[in-house]
């Protein structure tokens, strides 16, 4: 079983992982608002490349991520997007709002 969460490994660096669905997001959605708001860098860079599987819940989380650390301020860039993850945003069409991580 993997350790989904997403934590703050080094100032304004933030690493989510594990897998990413319904029984995961609304935790995750709660731990990254607070993150994005508690920490002092005004730039910020999320890593995926630890997710193991994810739904459109996933995909869900970085744009409410986004609008976080817009809300604060701040930027956010998305990188080391797992496959499933960036199949499903290339089909809504995020993919140049995600960075094209």
């Amino acid at each position: 079983m993997s350790d989904t969460a997403i934590r703050e490994s080094a100032a304004g660096q933030l690493s989510l992982s594990g897998v990413i669905d319904y029984r995961s997001g609304a935790a995750l959605r709660t731990q990254g608002q607070a993150l994005i708001a508690a920490t002092a860098a005004a730039n910020l860079v999320l890593d995926c490349s630890a997710v193991v599987k994810s739904s459109s819940v996933g995909v869900s989380l970085l744009l409410a991520y986004t609008r976080d650390a817009m809300a604060a301020g701040k930027t956010l860039q998305v990188q080391g997007l797992p496959r499933d993850m960036r199949q499903i945003a290339e089909v809504c069409g995020l993919t140049e709002m995600l960075g094209n991580a």
